[in-house]
């Protein structure tokens, strides 16, 4: 398998529907990550941290989002779509893993579903034992044209699918190049997107849109990793966001070199070691 998974599964979906899951695990788990990846990008993406949580005992799965199957260009019919199949996941990940404790683990895109999830569609899941957010995309760092913004709404309803401008950002996911040219050969195979369509764009923004007002709401206890030089989603903002959960409730890390990719990054091996040391304070059994 192409990101060192253990095992493949199909999570159904609707209709004729399923979507891939990936599946990293140890022989005996002692708890379970549902990891949602980011967007333009695959379940594959999380090979990284998912092998290093193996070796501690830790199983990992994650799923090709919605739109994010092979594609080239990113279409959705709407940001639901996200929610309602992650809560599938989650009663497949409950099903699979009964009794064992359950982190939901979200970067970027995925740190935005993972938040609606946590306050609007789990407000109290005994079986969730935390969320787990890296570069949540809360607040766009890109740099938009406020004719686009403003339009969004309108392209997104007569032109859904037509392709937003943007500029690779490739290159500034991680100063790890190995991971660099596996992202770049992950888009040359189409495993990897590279575009989006309006409709898409217009979803997140909407996602994003009065989010901060939702924050103080929050209860799950929280490990929250900031990367400070990040090209994709604006790291103050985010953290201003954050700061406003109960502080009893997060522990948040910001690492100010770090570009979006902090799962990919060269220092991640401290920052999966601090993950863990949170995890053993929120249910992981020794």
């Amino acid at each position: 398998m192409r990101f060192s998974e253990d095992r493949l599964a199909r999570l159904p979906v609707g209709g004729q529907t399923e979507r891939q899951i990936h599946i990293w695990e140890p022989a005996a788990p002692r708890a379970v990550i549902m990891a949602l990846h980011g967007g333009m990008a695959h379940a594959g993406d999380y090979v990284t941290p998912a092998l290093y949580f193996r070796a501690h005992g830790i199983a990992t799965v994650s799923y090709d989002m919605v739109g994010h199957e092979m594609a080239r260009r990113v279409d959705i019919p709407g940001f639901h779509v996200f929610l309602d199949e992650s809560e599938l996941l989650l009663a497949w990940v409950k099903r699979q893993y009964p009794g064992l404790p359950i982190f939901i683990m979200g970067h970027s895109m995925g740190g935005l579903i993972a938040t609606h999830l946590a306050l609007h569609r789990l407000p109290a899941d005994p079986a969730v034992n935390g969320f787990i957010l890296s570069s949540p995309y809360y607040v766009n760092a890109i740099k938009v044209a406020p004719v686009l913004l403003a339009l969004s709404g309108v392209l997104a309803a007569l032109l859904p699918r037509m392709k937003v401008p943007l500029d690779s950002l490739t290159d500034v996911l991680t100063h790890d190049a190995t991971i660099t040219a596996r992202h770049h050969a992950d888009e040359r195979d189409n495993v990897r997107a590279t575009e989006v369509t309006v409709r898409f764009g217009h979803a997140l923004n909407q996602a994003q849109a009065g989010l901060a007002a939702h924050m103080p709401a929050w209860r799950y206890p929280l490990f929250a990793a900031i990367a400070g030089d990040d090209r994709l989603a604006d790291a103050d903002a985010g953290e201003a966001m954050l700061r406003s959960i109960k502080p009893e409730l997060v522990e948040l890390h910001r690492y100010p070199q770090n570009y979006h990719e902090n799962f990919n990054e060269l220092n991640r091996e401290q920052i999966f070691a601090a993950i863990l040391q949170w995890m053993g304070a929120h249910g992981l059994p020794a």
